[in-house]
């Protein structure tokens, strides 16, 4: 155990470099016909040895150093993006992100037509370490029909799951988000078995996004009431906060707001309303204040739960709903931004 500490250090140091704290967003793809459950990989994810976050479940937090994710730039991922049918980009220069907007449904929440950008995109990460190995991390939208076939699927390839809960309050039809794991020295073979799962969902395949458009919201007001500026593609605009600590997975140190954000996402509905989907990362002893705090401004509550399973510290997220004037909802939020460590990502 000790030469192999001294190994990782020693790559750690060769390896390590500093990354960016910039976050962008990316634009959601256009309708398209759904994708066939046909031409799943079979090549399961392989399991690093000794490994405390493999495909039999993360062990104790520190039982090996720390390590450190290394910069990469987008040809590092050609070989994931091929193996996902689509390609990604790369957000503070560590993390290669790929978005899956779910365009093939209608799903109705609250009397509202939910888009993809608001509450209906699944989102992958993939990060390479100093040691060499590539971690997996994301948040998949399916059916109720799809999850059970999905589970099946990853679980034949090595990918975990971390946790399974709801965004939305009652909805039409029933959606699930589930919380996607896995950690190897093939990157192509992790994505192989992350496209095995969305291979049995009606995943759309990708197609260019439109050119951006204007949003109508009144984004100043917004803006101001929230504090921080954010982003629009066209058909929702978005905050997110970083949490202000250094976030490790097991021996795995987290890059900038991977798997630790809070996000809140508006909809525009006309005339200066919105809908609001978002969720607050929290430590345990800020979970009360928050709740309270989203309570009093009349924001509906919908989960309260964990992303991971060997997070340190631990995190809690908590994932609400609201529908009214959004400067108003804006407003309304401040205070559970203000009861949690966090920075806004802009």
């Amino acid at each position: 155990m000790k030469t192999h500490d001294r190994t990782e250090d020693r790559q750690q140091n060769a390896n390590a470099r500093a990354f960016t704290s910039r976050r962008r967003m990316l634009a959601a793809a256009a309708l398209a016909p759904v994708l066939s459950a046909a031409g799943a990989s079979t090549v399961a994810a392989r399991a690093l040895p000794n490994d405390p976050i493999g495909p039999t479940g993360p062990s104790a937090p520190g039982h090996h150093r720390r390590i450190k994710p290394v910069p990469t730039g987008l040809a590092d991922w050609a070989g994931v993006a091929k193996a996902l049918g689509r390609t990604g980009d790369m957000l503070r220069a560590t993390t290669y992100h790929t978005a899956f907007p779910r365009r093939d449904l209608r799903v109705v929440s609250d009397g509202v037509v939910v888009t993809p950008g608001l509450a209906l995109g699944t989102h992958v990460a993939f990060v390479r370490y100093a040691d060499g190995s590539t971690m997996l991390m994301g948040d998949v939208v399916v059916t109720e029909n799809e999850l059970q076939c999905v589970t099946d699927a990853w679980q034949a390839h090595g990918i975990e799951q971390t946790a399974l809960h709801k965004h939305l309050l009652a909805q039409t039809p029933d959606i699930w988000w589930t919380h996607v794991h896995a950690h190897g020295h093939d990157a192509v073979a992790l994505a192989r078995g992350l496209r095995a799962g969305l291979d049995r969902t009606g995943t759309p395949p990708d197609l260019p996004p439109g050119p951006p458009t204007p949003i109508d919201l009144d984004i100043a007001g917004m803006e101001a009431a929230l504090g921080t500026k954010g982003v629009s593609d066209g058909e929702v605009y978005k905050c997110v906060f970083l949490r202000r600590e250094t976030i490790a997975d097991g021996h795995l140190i987290l890059p900038p707001g991977l798997g630790s954000t809070s996000a809140f996402t508006f909809q525009p509905l006309g005339g200066g309303r919105a809908a609001l989907a978002g969720d607050c990362a929290m430590l345990a002893s800020e979970v009360q204040n928050t709740l309270k705090a989203l309570r009093r401004g009349g924001i509906k509550l919908v989960e309260l739960h964990n992303h991971h399973l060997a997070e340190d510290p631990r995190l809690f997220f908590t994932h609400f709903w609201a529908v009214g004037d959004a400067v108003e909802l804006a407003r309304a939020l401040r205070p559970a931004v203000e009861a949690t460590n966090v920075v806004p990502s802009l």
